[in-house]
């Protein structure tokens, strides 16, 4: 194995274990920060797939998750829960012990999953594609278990991270067309995402999803 091969192997379980970290995360301010880390660690990867395979449109690539994941999303998080006065701890619907539990149960059926793809594909990064499913059922499964708007969106952002990450694990990323596509579309939605927890706040005093539910309800 060579030493790229080792760096992106361990990219890949830096990458698992923070995602099994923000499933575990009660705080909201340290979910953001550890989306930031997300970001960071998936930043370096990219830079390192691109250097090992010579897919010089994944430095781009490396550059922009850098921008956006790293420092401009965190910031608006960051300043959207200082705007909304969020001091609460993340609310989950299920346990934190128990949701670990399913959380590994996930991680082998993602491997699984994963297997037989791998084995079709003859990139440097086909042994990271079980963790890359893993990451993304991961971010899912934070985003379906958590009570409030807040944590759910960052869960949607991580699992795009997850997508980011399958692609370059799988084909050496998407085209620089789509990805900057994707980019405008998560920037976009970030500002609608902010807006949308202004009105929740407004109108319920609470961004709790549950008060949505009971509209649903009656």
């Amino acid at each position: 194995m060579t030493l790229a091969q080792q760096l992106i192997n361990l990219f890949a379980a830096l990458l698992l274990l923070i995602s099994f970290a923000m499933l575990s995360q009660r705080r909201v301010l340290s979910l953001i920060n550890l989306f930031a880390w997300q970001g960071l660690v998936l930043s370096i990867s990219t830079v390192v797939v691109a250097w090992s395979s010579h897919q010089h449109h994944l430095y781009y690539s490396a550059g922009l998750t850098l921008l956006l994941k790293v420092l401009f999303l965190p910031w608006l998080l960051h300043r959207l829960i200082r705007k909304l006065d969020i001091k609460w701890d993340v609310e989950t619907l299920i346990n934190i012990p128990t949701t670990m539990l399913i959380g590994i149960v996930v991680v082998v059926f993602a491997f699984n999953l994963a297997l037989p793809i791998s084995a079709l594909s003859a990139t440097v990064t086909k042994g990271t594609l079980g963790i890359a499913l893993a990451c993304v059922l991961l971010s899912f499964m934070m985003m379906i278990t958590r009570r409030k708007a807040v944590p759910q969106v960052i869960g949607f952002l991580a699992m795009e991270n997850g997508l980011f990450f399958a692609a370059t694990s799988a084909t050496y990323g998407m085209p620089m067309v789509v990805e900057l596509g994707i980019a405008l579309d998560v920037l976009v939605g970030s500002f609608i995402f902010g807006i949308f927890f202004f009105h929740i706040r407004e109108t319920f005093d609470s961004l709790d999803i549950k008060h949505m539910e009971k509209l649903k309800e009656d």
